[in-house]
């Protein structure tokens, strides 16, 4: 019987051990996994948003434009949504995403670095002209400045 009871506390005593090992590479993996993580999160070579800005012109609104300008005759939202400007990916087949300017025409956008085409969305028969489309590339943590003239066609 002594035998048998020293056999069976050499088992459980090496039981333990194994789950001793066992819980301490759960430890160590969960461990080296952090720190994993951790240095990813840290990698210089990842590439943060540049932007892009400017303001958008449109215009004549009126047959006649008077200096200082007259206040039915300045853009409102609805002007901006009446002419919408698209950012797509370079090949044109993919929208990112659309320029909303503030009332007075400026807008800025954060973007991933890459280069991108800004396409006004509104027919061609519906204006007289404008400076779209344009290609931009935009730089990592760097603005880059683009104003858009929208001419209506209203004489």
């Amino acid at each position: 019987m002594f035998v048998w009871h020293n056999y069976c506390e050499i088992n459980i005593y090496s039981t333990s051990l194994v789950m001793g090992k066992f819980n301490y590479h759960i430890k160590t993996g969960i461990i080296f996994l952090i720190c994993f993580l951790f240095v990813l999160a840290c990698d210089k070579n990842i590439q943060e948003s540049g932007f892009l800005e400017g303001k958008i012109s449109i215009g004549p609104l009126c047959p006649v434009e008077h200096d200082p300008p007259d206040p039915g005759c300045l853009p409102t939202a609805e002007t901006y949504k009446a002419y919408p400007v698209g950012i797509f990916s370079s090949d044109g087949k993919h929208k990112i995403t659309e320029i909303t300017p503030a009332l007075d025409g400026t807008y800025n956008l954060e973007l991933d670095p890459g280069n991108y085409l800004v396409i006004l969305e509104t027919g061609q028969s519906k204006i007289g002209s404008s400076n779209l489309p344009i290609e931009v590339e935009i730089i990592s943590q760097s603005k880059t400045t683009l104003d858009i003239d929208i001419d209506t066609g209203i004489r």
